[in-house]
C-alpha cells in the first residue's frame, strides 16, 4: 500500500518553529507517510535559520517576499502558489499550524481543492477580531475550513466545541513549541555573537521579543524605555533579536542602539 501523502506548509519563523517537531516525527514513518513540506517565504530570512536548525530541507519554496508587502499581497501570493503546490503533489492532507496569513491561505487553497485541512495550534480566541490583527480572523477562518484539529490545550478545545465543531475532529496535543525547545535545549549549541557568548556566562540575562502589528510606534517606543531601565541593573543584560520588518527596525534602533547591556 502506497504511503499517505501529507503537504506541511509553513510560511513565517514560527511555523517553522511549531511545525518542525511534527514534520521530522512524521518523516520518521516514511512507509505510512510521505512527507512533502512546502514554505511560502512570508518571513524569507528568518524562515531559513529555523529550517536550517531543525535540518528542514523544503520540497517547494515560493518566495513570496517582497519589500513592505501588504496583507492582501501575501494573502493572494500564498494562496496562487499553494494551490499550485496541491495541484502538483495531490496530498492526502494538507498540514499547517497556528494563525499566519499563510496559513490561513493554506486552509483556503486545500479547501478549494476539496483537500482535507488539519490545524496545528487549533482553537486560539481572543473573541476580537482586531485583536491581535490579523492573527485573530486568520486563526477563526481557518478554522471553519479544518477537518481536523490539533488543539494545544482544554481551552482551546472548549473554543472550538463551542463554534460547533465536531468533539471528534479535535484533538488536544499540547503546544508542539515545547517539543522544539527540548530539541534544541538538547545540542550543544554556541553562539555567533561574541556579546551574547560573554552574557550567557555571567549575570542575568534577559531574552525580549516584540515586533507584532500592535506594538508599531508609540507601543514599540514604550518598550524601547522599559528595556533602557531595565539595562540599568549592572547585573542584567537585554538580549534583543529585532526582527526584520523596517517598520520595526525604525523605532528599536535608535531608541536602543549603543545602550549599554542592551544587546540588539
Amino acid at each position: 500500500m502506497a504511503a499517505f501523502k501529507v503537504l506541511a506548509v509553513c510560511g513565517t519563523r514560527p511555523d517553522a518553529v511549531k511545525m518542525a517537531p511534527v514534520v521530522n516525527e512524521l518523516k520518521r514513518h516514511p512507509d505510512e507517510v510521505e512527507l512533502v513540506l512546502a514554505v511560502t517565504g512570508q518571513h524569507r530570512e528568518m524562515l531559513a535559520q529555523v529550517l536550517d536548525a531543525f535540518d528542514l530541507q523544503p520540497d517547494f519554496n515560493l518566495n513570496i517576499m517582497t519589500a513592505r508587502q501588504t496583507l492582501v499581497q501575501i494573502t493572494t501570493r500564498a494562496l496562487e502558489g499553494l494551490a499550485d503546490v496541491i495541484g502538483e503533489v495531490r496530498p492526502g492532507l494538507v498540514l499547517a499550524q497556528g494563525d499566519t496569513t499563510t496559513t490561513f491561505a493554506a486552509s483556503l487553497a486545500a479547501f478549494y481543492a476539496k483537500t482535507p485541512f488539519g490545524h496545528v495550534e487549533a482553537g486560539l480566541r481572543t473573541d476580537n477580531k482586531y485583536d491581535p490583527f490579523p492573527e485573530e480572523m486568520n486563526r477563526r477562518l481557518t478554522g471553519v475550513m479544518t477537518d481536523l484539529h490539533f488543539a494545544p490545550t482544554q481551552l482551546a478545545k472548549r473554543n472550538l466545541l463551542a463554534e460547533g465543531v465536531r468533539e471528534d475532529s479535535v484533538f488536544v496535543t499540547g503546544n508542539t513549541v515545547i517539543d522544539a525547545l527540548l530539541s534544541i535545549a538538547a545540542r550543544e549549541y554556541t553562539f555567533d555573537d561574541r556579546r551574547i557568548r560573554e552574557a550567557a556566562g555571567s549575570g542575568r540575562m534577559i531574552l525580549v521579543t516584540a515586533h507584532r502589528r500592535e506594538n508599531w510606534g508609540g507601543p514599540m517606543r514604550q518598550i524601547c524605555r522599559a528595556i533602557k531601565e531595565i539595562a540599568r541593573d549592572e547585573e542584567v543584560t537585554v538580549v534583543f533579536p529585532v526582527h526584520k520588518n523596517p517598520i520595526v527596525r525604525e523605532t528599536v534602533f535608535p531608541e536602543l542602539e549603543g545602550v549599554e547591556r542592551v544587546i540588539l
